[in-house]
């Protein structure tokens, strides 16, 4: 069996997951042979790790300005892009021109500019573009498709999605490179690109127009002062910092390589108080999206919510499907610290994880659904599935979970179009938001 070669961008805590798969489980399929970052202590770090961890296995660092001698070194078949949103377009677009396939972490990108760019580049190459969409991998929300597939609700006539993110995961956008919408496109388009993309391949439709409203309203020093909080600290890495929300870099080893040793590099901090200034992302918003089939969906995302998970609520022509999952926080690099408030906290308060599918027919009795629950990996149980896809491609797929850059392209839109509506105060159609876009226009319009 020939093993594909693979090359790594962007070497933050999420690039850990493919960087194990490949030396771990999925080391027969493919080899990783280097990574690239602007930051050459992290990489160091990453290499360092990869020594230790598996043995005679190495790494080659590359800068990125050597991205394309890194790909001819290394004879690389895909490129695997973890890095900041806002550089996605770039790397997608320098991998495909030198050859190669991309992988690339949700989102594709952060505006319809970026967009245009990957998908003339994607005609122009031929080359093949997977955007991970791990949540389609879930067992449980596989369930659902299964079920909104067969018809179990008869035709779908419309949607409430609420999706809540707890003071743990929530907070820690607002800590990060993502509390600048012109690095991540805001929660809109970094974190809802997984629930617009889930609706999308659910109802099996598009989205046709978006009406958005939201605010900062709980992060942020102004929205402290009013609540009445009058001590500000900078960062989180600081013995002298006592509150729930900091994040001392310290407290984990990964996190202290990654980040608080490789300051010096590029100055990035990664514990900034989530009540400073300078955050330009929304923490509540809410949508109304209409799609091309005629489904109309409210959504609703909040970020500073006592408990994590959501409900989604499907009406249809023969009833109606109610699913509701508490999820497990999770950021990584805080668990290691018993001293920290939050995470005490978060042992004190914290909440089983349960899921309920529950079928409302009409004119019969209500039933639920047994819940096909995977206690393995993160995402629901969607991470290891998505890698085995990725990196091995022996399952039969008939949900059609595999994404490619059209979904990865529609899953965008709903949260550029809910960014242009806040800014306008207007509801956005999507045809006229892309109409200057022609590759986009032909392709998604």
């Amino acid at each position: 069996m020939s093993k594909k070669v693979y090359c790594l961008v962007g070497t933050g805590s999420r690039s850990f997951m493919y960087i194990d798969a490949l030396f771990g489980p999925y080391s027969a399929w493919g080899t990783l042979k280097a990574v690239c970052d602007t930051n050459r202590k992290r990489m160091e770090y990453v290499a360092k790790y990869v020594a230790k961890s598996y043995g005679s296995h190495s790494l080659d660092v590359y800068a990125p300005e050597e991205f394309e001698k890194m790909i001819a070194d290394t004879g690389a078949h895909t490129v695997i892009i973890t890095s900041i949103d806002r550089t996605h377009h770039e790397y997608i677009i320098r991998a495909m021109r030198a050859g190669c396939d991309v992988i690339c972490e949700k989102p594709l990108t952060i505006d319809c500019e970026r967009a245009e760019q990957i998908f003339a580049v994607s005609e122009e190459t031929n080359k093949h573009l997977t955007v991970t969409f791990n949540y389609r991998y879930a067992p449980r929300n596989s369930q659902v498709k299964k079920l909104l597939q067969d018809k179990t609700i008869g035709e779908i006539t419309s949607v409430h999605f609420e999706w809540l993110l707890d003071t743990i995961h929530g907070a820690d956008y607002f800590r990060r490179w993502h509390r600048d919408k012109k690095n991540s496109g805001g929660l809109m388009v970094h974190k809802a690109t997984h629930h617009f993309d889930l609706i999308n391949w659910w109802i099996d439709s598009v989205p046709k127009q978006v009406f958005a409203q939201g605010n900062l309203i709980f992060y942020g020093r102004e929205n402290a002062e009013k609540r009445g909080i009058t001590s500000f600290y900078a960062r989180g890495t600081d013995s002298s910092v006592v509150d729930p929300f900091a994040l001392n870099l310290n407290a984990d080893e990964r996190y202290r390589e990654l980040y608080l040793n490789a300051e010096k590099e590029d100055g990035y901090q990664r514990d900034q108080s989530v009540f400073g200034d300078g955050i330009s992302i929304e923490d509540d918003m809410a949508l109304v999206i209409s799609y091309v089939n005629n489904v109309l969906m409210s959504y609703h995302l909040t970020a500073y919510s006592p408990w994590e998970g959501f409900r989604v609520n499907f009406n249809g022509t023969k009833g109606r499907l109610e699913y509701e999952a508490v999820e497990k926080a999770y950021t990584s690099g805080k668990e290691n610290d018993p001293n920290r408030l939050d995470v005490r906290q978060k042992k004190e308060f914290e909440l089983k994880e349960e899921v309920r599918i529950r079928i409302r027919p009409h004119w019969a009795e209500s039933y639920d659904i047994p819940v096909e629950i995977a206690n393995e990996g993160g995402h629901g149980g969607g991470d290891d599935r998505l890698l085995r896809d990725l990196f091995v491609s022996d399952t039969e797929d008939s949900l059609g979970r595999a994404a490619s850059h059209i979904e990865g392209g529609y899953s965008i839109l709903t949260g550029i179009a809910a960014n242009e509506s806040m800014r306008k105060n207007a509801p956005v159609s999507i045809k006229e938001m892309i109409r200057d876009y022609p590759t986009l226009h032909r392709i998604l319009g």
